[in-house]
């Protein structure tokens, strides 16, 4: 079974001021970039079978307005996710079911990119580009090579970068 994992920054947000840093809700064009994101990402993978989504205010906005454009079958916010780094995000990846073939993580920077950086199999010019990190809206989307058991650093290809124009 082919499986895929896409590794999504959320869209750009409002800065911090007295909301605190996990209320913080998306900006204007933060809104439309999520909004393109769905159609964007139904093109590049179709369907999404599980979403795992940061419980920031930020990532559950970009993640209902691009679910408004790609099919997602199930949906689970998970709290950790918001201080997660990447080790913690690859444990909680290696418990999602076998039958899974693409999953969606909706995180934040460093995180995302570290991940992709760690699970990216080649050093090519993807991997350049992920090493520095991924702007707002920005999908990193790879092809595993095991099963999500067995997922660990170089067992996937980063096959693209998806930025929908906004």
């Amino acid at each position: 079974m082919a499986r895929t994992l896409v590794l999504l920054r959320h869209a750009k947000a409002e800065p911090e001021r007295d909301l605190g840093d996990a209320q913080r809700p998306l900006a204007a064009k933060g809104r439309r970039q999520a909004a393109a994101l769905g159609p964007a990402l139904a093109d590049a993978v179709g369907a999404v079978d599980l979403a795992l989504v940061s419980s920031a205010l930020r990532t559950t906005e970009t993640f209902k307005l691009l679910a408004g454009g790609v099919a997602v079958r199930e949906q689970t916010v998970v709290d950790d996710l918001y201080v997660a780094g990447p080790r913690e995000v690859l444990a909680l990846l290696r418990g999602v079911p076998e039958s899974t073939g693409t999953a969606l993580v909706v995180g934040h920077e460093p995180t995302i990119s570290h991940l992709a950086s760690m699970l990216h199999d080649d050093a090519d010019d993807l991997a350049l580009q992920v090493s520095l990190g991924v702007p707002t809206a920005t999908a990193c989307i790879l092809t595993l090579r095991t099963g999500w058991r067995e997922l660990d650093r170089s067992t996937a290809h980063l096959t693209r970068l998806l930025r929908p124009e906004h």
